[in-house]
C-alpha cells in the first residue's frame, strides 16, 4: 500500500480515537466562568419564594448535635438591608452556639429575583472565642475580589437539578443538587409530609455533605451530615415580632 495512503489512514485514526475519548470525559475539559449577569432591575424588594421565605422581624430556632457537641442556631431576618452590586439585599442575623457558648455570629445578604429566585451575595461571618472575635475567614461579598452570588433555592426546583449557590474562589464554593419533592421528616417543630430535598457540598471539602429539607410555606426545616461525619440540626420554634 501507498506510503502516503497508510499516513493518511492512520492520520485519520488518532483523529477518530481522540474525539471519541473527548465525548466520553476521557479528557478534561475546562470548566467553564461562572459569571452571572446581575441586573438590579430584574431584582424584588421582599423575598418571599415559599421554600425560603424571608419575613423580617421572623426568627427560625433551630438545635442540634455536631461533633463538637449540643448546638443552637438562631437566625433572625432582620429589618436591614444591604446593597450588594446595587441590588437591594435582605439582612439575615445568624448566630451558632455550643454547649451554650456563643461561637459564631455572621451577617448573610439575601435577595431575590422576580422570578422567584432566591440569591445569596456574601457575609460578613466571625469565629468567636471567649466572648471575642478571632477570625472573619468565610466572609465574603459579591463583586468584591472577583465573588459571585449564587442561588440559594431556585423559584421552580425541580429533581437532579444542581445549581450554584455562592462563588468566592477557593473560599466559598457550596454548590447543591435537589433530591426530592415530597419527602416526610418530623423534628421537634413539627412533621412535614412534601419537602424538598437538597444535597449541599462544596469542592473545597471533598467527601463531605449534607441534606437540607425545606417545608413550603416555612423553610428550612432540618440539616443532617450525610457524608464524612455525623450530625443534624432541626427546627425547635419560629418566633415572630
Amino acid at each position: 500500500m501507498n506510503k502516503l495512503v497508510l499516513i493518511a489512514i492512520a492520520a485519520v485514526a488518532a483523529i477518530a480515537v481522540v474525539t471519541a475519548a473527548f465525548s466520553i470525559g476521557l479528557f478534561g475539559k475546562e470548566e467553564s466562568p461562572y459569571e452571572p449577569v446581575i441586573d438590579p432591575a430584574d431584582f424584588v424588594l421582599q423575598v418571599d419564594n415559599p421554600y425560603f421565605p424571608l419575613v423580617p422581624g421572623t426568627t427560625f430556632v433551630y438545635e442540634g448535635v455536631s461533633e463538637d457537641g449540643n448546638e443552637r442556631n438562631e437566625m433572625t431576618v432582620t429589618n436591614d438591608t444591604k446593597k450588594v452590586m446595587n441590588v437591594t439585599c435582605v439582612v439575615i442575623h445568624d448566630r451558632v452556639w455550643l454547649e451554650g457558648d456563643l461561637i459564631e455570629e455572621t451577617f448573610d445578604w439575601y435577595a431575590q429575583d422576580k422570578d422567584g429566585n432566591v440569591w445569596y451575595f456574601g457575609e460578613d461571618s466571625r469565629e468567636i472565642s471567649n466572648g471575642a472575635v478571632v477570625s472573619t475567614e468565610g466572609s465574603w461579598e459579591a463583586g468584591v475580589d472577583g465573588a459571585q452570588p449564587g442561588i440559594v433555592m431556585p423559584a421552580d426546583p425541580t429533581v437532579g437539578q444542581e445549581y450554584r449557590q455562592e462563588y468566592y474562589k477557593g473560599e466559598a464554593e457550596d454548590m447543591a443538587e435537589v433530591l426530592a419533592l415530597n419527602e416526610s421528616v418530623t423534628v421537634p417543630y413539627g412533621t412535614f409530609d412534601s419537602c424538598l430535598v437538597t444535597k449541599d457540598w462544596t469542592p473545597l471539602e471533598k467527601g463531605i455533605a449534607e441534606n437540607k429539607y425545606y417545608q413550603h410555606g416555612v423553610g428550612l426545616v432540618k440539616e443532617l451530615q450525610v457524608e464524612g461525619g455525623t450530625g443534624y440540626m432541626e427546627l425547635v420554634d419560629i418566633l415572630t415580632g
